[in-house]
Order: C-alpha cells, then structure tokens, then sequence
C-alpha cells in the first residue's frame, strides 16, 4: 500500500513539472503550476500523513525532531518516510515554479531555465542555486528574491 501511495503522489506532481519544462507559456501552464491548485492538494496530503503519524501512532515511538537520532526514527517508518516525501515534493515544486515565473519575468535565456528545473526537481536546492548563481552572472538579476526585482534591505 505504501509503494502505491508513494507511486501515485510521484505520478501526481509530474505533470506540474513536464508544464514547466516544455510549455512554461502555455495557458493551462499558469492554472495548473502558478496557483494554489497543487500546493493545497499536496498539503492535504501531507496533513493526512502527518495526522497517520502523530495522532493515529504510524510511526516510531522514537520519532521527532530533536536530534539526529529522533528525526531517523521519524523516516524509519513509511508514514514517516512518506510525509517528509511530500513535504520534499511541494516545496521543490514551489521553488520550481518560483524558477519558472521569476525566469519569465526577467528574460533569463531557457538553457539556463531547463537545467535548473531539472536539477531542482531531481535534488531540489541544487537547481535554486544554480538558477540563482546563473542569473547573477549573466546579469539578469542580483541576489535579491523580492519579485519585484528590488533590493529589500
């Protein structure tokens, strides 16, 4: 059951992804990737696993965030495992589309896009920071997030 759940949440953020890749303009782009659409459905998955493991005991006894040995514990079980995978799924895909959008907005050529995408969905903060270092050196942007492009001290 765990290996269906995991297969089926996998299958479910891989369209979102393919948008951003190969139709980053394209009109159902937007609906699909830029709105809450899939943050809220991966957060209601992830509160119902985080609710399997905290209220209903699917989990380690041992299970925590307080030390190293604890947070081991907390991905030794697959409720666990599965809830900081979903957590790993939404926030790579916010920081991809956050890629994407600030991309879009500020001209930044597609042979940098694309590999930034694909590293980010693949080991998350690794394609933020190549976006990030990217477009600073070909001087699309400094090192600021604000989306207005303005330095926020």
């Amino acid at each position: 059951m765990y290996e269906i759940l995991f297969s089926a949440i996998n299958i479910a953020v891989f369209p979102a992804w393919l948008l951003l890749l190969f139709a980053p303009g394209w009109r159902w782009t937007g609906p699909v990737v830029h709105t809450a659409l899939v943050p809220l459905a991966l957060g209601a998955v992830y509160l119902g696993f985080l609710t399997l493991g905290i209220v209903f005991g699917q989990s380690d006894p041992e299970a925590g965030m307080s030390s190293l040995a604890a947070v081991q514990a907390l991905f030794s079980h697959p409720v666990g495992l599965l809830t900081g995978w979903v957590h790993f799924l939404a926030f790579d895909l916010f920081v991809g589309a956050w890629i994407s959008r600030d991309a879009r907005r500020r001209g930044v050529a597609r042979a940098l896009v694309v590999p930034s995408l694909i590293l980010a969905f693949l080991f998350g903060p690794t394609g933020l920071l190549l976006y990030l270092i990217g477009r600073k050196l070909t001087g699309k942007a400094g090192w600021s997030l604000d989306e207005s492009g303005q330095v926020v001290a």
